[in-house]
Order: structure tokens, then C-alpha cells, then sequence
């Protein structure tokens, strides 16, 4: 599991041209900014993972128009900052390179959605969001303690992509806030790989960044060096060695049971434990469904569109997932790739992962569909295939496109997809028989069970991820 978690941040992490084309994109953007007469002294300024260091190839870009470089900091009011978006809109279209513009006036923060037409990269535009800066650059020192912190952030986006659940406009999480319950996992695991966020920014950036911005960024980004500095020298704090994915299944477990606990606990980085929230009198009166407190910024809730019915279906995503990985971990000849990788990544991740010889330059946004290739024993006949030799990947199994495919594949499994290797006549179903009875780590129990063919596929298919996981594409 240790190597399929490595290779995922291996595909994940951006390449130089990736960067490069997230450079050339906020030039266009100021560009446009100073074509406009009222914007004129503006400057563009990213924020988010892009700053921070935790951003992959597919990306968004998260850009501030700031009007304050190099002066007093200043709040404008919904208006004006409506205004300014609007202008700007203007002066993209008539300039061109951008496509789907969708303008939000009365979001909490009014933001201009596009995307470019270098890369397709997403875009979300905001005005003077000087916080949103903060964070980010606090995020990014962080990142100088553990190395460890940008994996799992990168892991845990990844895979939360891959079950739906990264996304605040349908009552998830937004990537924020699935940091933040990175940095809380980090600070309770035991031994605490990161300090408590007191410890490291004890003020709020609502009350610092006042006056001369150039000061106040100084004052802060020292404050919080020295503090981070002093964390990592501290020669007798016991340091946690665990590996990556004794890290990730820990934090899936942590986690797992996160709808009961959100009803009486807050998640609290700024302290690094739970809270109760009826003893916290600015947490009152309770108004959501969970609580990830804003640890730079409080008491603001950065998880407050997190809906209840979201939040049980994440709490089963956990738990799911933590179930499955534990499955695969009891025993090495057990694990399906394929089941494992869709645990933890999205479609288009397969095939990059499965041929590292793949150009990302040909990486489709539209994913086609990826099947597993059939084995001898397969009750439905492999379709003529007139691509590229099959990859077989780092992991064994070959993941192969759809290509003249004439329908969909008679259901054969509960789920309702071809489950070759689990029947009892096929190759799967006896090699992995074979490797259960030969494996010490296996519990009496479930070697009992293999010897009906009717429980070994249910143990089989809990090991297979289930219909609602699957994207568009794979339920089709």
C-alpha cells in the first residue's frame, strides 16, 4: 500500500510546464486588468494551493485582485467589489483566452468563475482577499516541519475527489477544510507530528493586517517563522515515525465516526484536540452541521456549507474506505489493484498510474471509459482493441480503454458489473484461495469462509468498491 500511495502523489504532483502555464495564466489575467481604466495599480495575486505548495496538475487557480500592494490595507464595500468583477469581466471577453465565465455577486465573496484556455485551468477571482493570501503562505511554511503534511494533503484531496465529497457547492468540504483535518490529525496522533496552531499564530488576521501591508505581512510571516523554527529544534519532543499509509488509514479511522461527534465536539487546530462547542461561547448559538474551526481567523467555521445529509454520507466514506484498506493490508496477495486504486483516486488517475509512460500532454479532461482486461476464464470475450500494446503498470493488472466496444457488459455480480475472477470456476477465485490457505496472516475465519463459494464473493466484492462510488462513466 506504502508503493501505490507513493505512486499516486508521484502522478498527482505537477510538473514544471504545469507551473509555467499557472504563470503565463496570471500574466494574461494582469493583463486584462490593466486594460480597464478603473482597475488601473491593481495587481493580480494567486492564493490557495498554488501559493501553498499543495496544488496538482488538474488544479483550479485561485487569484486575488488586490489593491492595496505597498499601501494601506482597506476594506471595499459588496458594491464596489461587485463592480470591479464586473469590469473585469468585460475586459476578458474582449480580450479573449477565456471561456465559461460565471459571475456570483452574492456569494459570501463575490467571485468571477472562468476558465483559460491554457490548460483548461479553471479560474475563481475574488477582490482584495488579503486573508485567503495569509492562509495560504501559513500553509505553505507547514509545509517546511513534515514533509509528510503536503503528501496527505495531496492523498486526502484526492481521494475525497474520488468519492465526491470535495465539494462545497454540494454541501462537502471544501479543500480548506479537508487541510485543516489533516493538520488536526497530525497534531493527535500520537506522537504529535504538528503543534498546536497557538503555539505557532496565536492572533487572528482580522485584527493584524490593519495599517501598512507590507508591515503587517512582515510581522506576521516573522512571528510565525520563529515560532515553526523553534518547534523543529525542540530536541525532546518524541518524534512519530509512522509511514504514509499507516497515516492515511489512521486518519480514515479517525474520522469515521465524524457525524455522531460533530453534534457535541469541535475540530480545533487552533489548540489541536476537540472541543465541546457549548463551551466554547463563540461557537454559539450552534447554526451547522460540523464544526472545523478557522484556526487564523476565529471563530469562523470553515466547513459551515457541510449539510447533514452530506455529512452522514461522508462519515460512511470513511469509514468505507478505512474498511477496504484495512482488507487489503491484512495480507499483500490479498489486495486488487484495481479495487485499491478506486478506494483512492478518481477514473483518469488509472490509466496515468497504470502506464508512466503516458503523455499528460494528451490527458483528455472527458475521461474515457477503463476496463479491466477480462481473464481466460472471463464469461464475456474481450472486444477487439486497436490501440497502443496494453500497459500493465506498476501493479499487475492491466487497465485497458474501451475501444469498439457495442454495449455495456452483461451484469454478473451484485453490483452489476463484470466480476470475472469472482467466480468459483475462475482463475481469480482459486489463485486467491490458493494464497489465503498459504497465508499465516489470514484469521481462521475467514479461510472458513473461502470454502463456500457463495461467502468468498461477498468477501471478494467487499473488497470491490460499490455502485455508488463509481463516477458516471463506470455506472454506465
Amino acid at each position: 500500500m506504502e508503493n501505490t500511495l507513493r505512486e499516486i502523489i508521484r502522478v498527482l504532483e505537477p510538473l514544471p510546464t504545469d507551473r509555467e502555464t499557472r504563470c503565463q495564466i496570471l500574466r494574461e489575467l494582469q493583463g486584462a486588468v490593466e486594460s480597464v481604466e478603473s482597475l488601473r495599480g491593481a495587481t493580480v495575486e494567486p492564493f490557495g494551493s498554488f501559493v501553498s505548495e499543495l496544488f496538482t496538475r488538474w488544479g483550479d487557480l485561485d487569484v486575488s485582485i488586490e489593491f492595496s500592494k505597498g499601501a494601506y490595507i482597506s476594506s471595499y464595500g459588496r458594491k464596489h467589489t461587485q463592480d470591479v468583477l464586473k469590469d473585469l469581466m468585460k475586459a476578458m471577453r474582449m480580450r479573449g483566452g477565456w471561456n465559461r465565465y460565471q459571475f456570483i455577486p452574492n456569494a459570501r465573496v463575490p467571485i468571477l468563475m472562468v476558465k483559460s484556455n491554457l490548460g483548461n485551468i479553471s479560474c475563481d477571482i475574488s477582490v482584495n482577499n488579503l486573508k485567503a493570501q495569509m492562509k495560504s503562505k501559513l500553509f505553505l511554511w507547514m509545509n517546511d516541519i513534515d514533509p509528510r503534511f503536503r503528501d496527505m494533503v495531496l492523498l486526502v484531496k484526492e481521494w475525497a475527489k474520488a468519492h465526491n465529497i470535495n465539494n462545497s457547492k454540494s454541501g462537502t468540504f471544501n479543500s480548506y477544510s479537508l487541510s485543516l483535518l489533516v493538520i488536526f490529525h497530525f497534531q493527535t496522533c500520537t506522537p504529535a507530528i504538528l503543534p498546536p496552531l497557538q503555539d505557532i499564530y496565536t492572533d487572528t488576521l482580522t485584527d493584524d493586517l490593519k495599517g501598512l501591508r507590507d508591515d503587517a505581512e512582515r510581522r506576521i510571516e516573522k512571528s510565525c517563522v520563529e515560532n515553526m523554527r523553534r518547534f523543529k529544534l525542540n530536541k525532546l519532543r518524541a518524534r512519530n515515525k509512522s509511514s504514509l499509509s499507516e497515516l492515511f488509514i489512521s486518519f480514515l479511522g479517525k474520522f469515521s465516526d465524524l457525524g455522531s461527534k460533530a453534534a457535541e465536539l469541535g475540530i480545533c487546530t487552533y489548540s489541536g484536540k476537540w472541543e465541546r462547542i457549548e463551551s466554547n461561547m463563540g461557537w454559539l448559538p450552534k447554526t451547522y452541521c460540523i464544526l472545523v474551526e478557522d484556526p487564523f481567523d476565529r471563530p469562523e467555521n470553515s466547513a459551515r456549507g457541510v449539510g447533514q445529509k452530506a455529512l452522514k454520507r461522508i462519515s460512511e466514506v470513511f469509514e468505507m474506505s478505512r474498511d477496504r484498506l484495512i482488507a487489503v493490508s491484512y495480507n499483500a496477495s490479498l489486495a486488487i489493484e484495481s479495487s485499491l486504486l478506486a478506494t483512492l483516486v478518481r477514473p483518469h488517475m488509472l490509466r496515468l498510474i497504470s502506464n508512466p509512460g503516458y503523455n499528460i500532454k494528451h490527458h483528455q479532461t472527458t475521461h474515457p471509459q477503463y476496463f479491466r482486461a477480462e481473464s481466460s476464464h472471463s464469461r464475456t470475450p474481450r472486444h477487439h482493441y486497436n490501440g497502443p500494446p496494453k500497459p500493465n503498470g506498476p501493479f499487475g493488472r492491466e487497465l485497458v480503454p474501451q475501444r469498439d466496444y457495442n454495449g455495456p457488459p452483461k451484469p454478473s455480480g451484485s453490483y452489476g458489473r463484470e466480476l470475472a475472477d469472482s467466480s468459483p470456476q475462475g482463475h481469480g477465485h482459486q489463485q486467491l484461495r490458493k494464497m489465503v490457505h498459504s497465508s499465516s496472516q489470514v484469521q481462521p475465519q475467514i479461510q472458513k469462509l473461502v470454502h463456500s463459494p457463495s461467502q468468498y464473493n461477498r468477501i471478494y466484492e467487499s473488497l470491490c468498491p460499490q455502485p455508488h462510488e463509481y463516477n458516471h462513466h463506470f455506472r454506465k
